[in-house]
């Protein structure tokens, strides 16, 4: 039976039984994200799933800092398991801000399972891009920018802007629960808006090495948000893996009897039975 809860003006859904699985989503989704997934995971594992500050469309505008962030992860993660570490299963933006609260709160975190966003800080991430997908990249990340500084003045249109951003990238989110309000870590990393992404933990010197980390991709996207050394680093780390699904960005509903068969072997200890898969 699910239980809700009201953590620092956030509404917290926990269900199932067992370790404590912790679920951030990302742009431009909700805890819905993670529907299929609870319902595989949730006779073994107790999971636990909120929206995003800012991302409840059915309250207000809500931007929050990288510290703010963490803050607010700190406090639900302190609520659900006071006295244990957990398991952190991040998509998107989710991974972003839950490396850095692991990165700042190791004692914290048991494991990670990581979903498509990978070494996107690293010299070696940047280092593998082609000129066209930093055009490609630079081009969605600023759209969704500008549309959140549009948002206070023109909503319906910075809306409109988020939802055909969200339709030309593949996104299976219904259009009516994607509004401008999700967009501000654009405007955090392209304007610097709320103190901006300075100053982040480096993600290839904490994962693997010292937190086991389960990273899945799609293989089926016009660019990879992780490198090649970011694979054969979790491939080489004892008690790490990666796994590539023919899919796009939202691997938990294009392929979601796959991506909960690999999560789970792997959260229950069977993990990976053959050796890392390299991004084509």
């Amino acid at each position: 039976m699910a239980q809700t809860l009201e953590v620092d003006g956030i509404t917290v859904t926990v269900e199932g039984q067992g370790p404590i699985l912790v679920m951030l989503h990302g742009w431009p989704d909700s805890p819905a994200l993670w529907d299929e997934t609870v319902a595989s995971l949730g006779d073994r594992y107790r999971c636990v799933r909120f929206a995003l500050p800012g991302y409840d469309l059915g309250r207000a505008p809500r931007p929050v800092s990288v510290d703010g962030m963490c803050e607010a992860v700190a406090a639900i993660v302190d609520t659900v398991s006071p006295h244990r570490p957990v398991t952190l299963l991040l998509h998107d933006w989710g991974c972003f801000f839950g490396y850095e609260y692991a990165a700042r709160h190791p004692d914290r975190v048991q494991r990670v399972v990581a979903v498509d966003i990978g070494d996107t800080n690293s010299g070696a991430y940047l280092k593998s891009l082609k000129p066209r997908e930093k055009r490609q990249i630079a081009f969605y990340q600023v759209w969704l920018a500008l549309a959140w500084k549009l948002g206070r003045l023109w909503p319906a249109l910075a809306d409109r802007m988020t939802r055909y951003m969200a339709r030309r990238m593949g996104c299976r989110t219904p259009a009516e629960d994607i509004g401008w309000q999700m967009n501000y870590p654009y405007a955090m990393q392209w304007l610097g808006s709320y103190g901006g992404l300075r100053g982040v933990a480096r993600v290839d010197k904490v994962f693997g090495p010292r937190i086991p980390t389960l990273f899945l991709f799609g293989k089926r996207k016009p660019f990879m948000f992780h490198s090649s050394r970011w694979l054969a680093q979790l491939g080489t780390s004892a008690g790490s893996a990666v796994h590539g699904l023919d899919a796009g960005h939202w691997l938990m509903k294009q392929k979601p009897a796959e991506f909960n068969r690999v999560v789970g072997d792997w959260l229950d200890g069977g993990g990976p039975s053959r050796p890392a898969e390299m991004a084509p």
